[in-house]
């Protein structure tokens, strides 16, 4: 991936995490309907929350608000991914709200830290 590309990326993220406070994205979702829901992310980003596959993010310990806001934007093609897109569509406002909560409830722990 080219510098140009990444640095696209980053403001592309972070005009989506703006866009997300901005519309009030919220933190509603109910962690135990979410996780039913999280069974159809498992083949690419684990029940767990962590990837299975080298391009998909992991979603463990996600803050909610992030979860929703990008899950809503693959929904509406702000984001663009065609996987993405094939399952955010499926999902309601409150399937968003609680798969967000479900990944975002997964605590996770550091245990190594390059060059400490």
């Amino acid at each position: 991936m080219s510098r140009a590309a990444m640095q696209l990326g980053v403001r592309m993220v972070c005009t989506l995490m703006l866009l997300g406070a901005a519309t009030g994205v919220s933190a509603a979702g109910d962690v135990q309907a979410g996780r039913g829901r999280a069974m159809m992310c498992q083949a690419c980003h684990g029940l767990d929350g962590i990837a299975t596959v080298p391009d998909a993010p992991n979603l463990a310990g996600q803050t909610e608000p992030y979860i929703a806001t990008q899950l809503k934007a693959f929904k509406s093609g702000v984001r663009k991914s065609e996987a993405m897109a094939m399952v955010a569509t499926t999902l309601s406002d409150k399937d968003i709200d609680d798969v967000a909560a479900y990944f975002a409830a997964i605590e996770i722990k550091v245990v190594k830290v390059p060059g400490a």
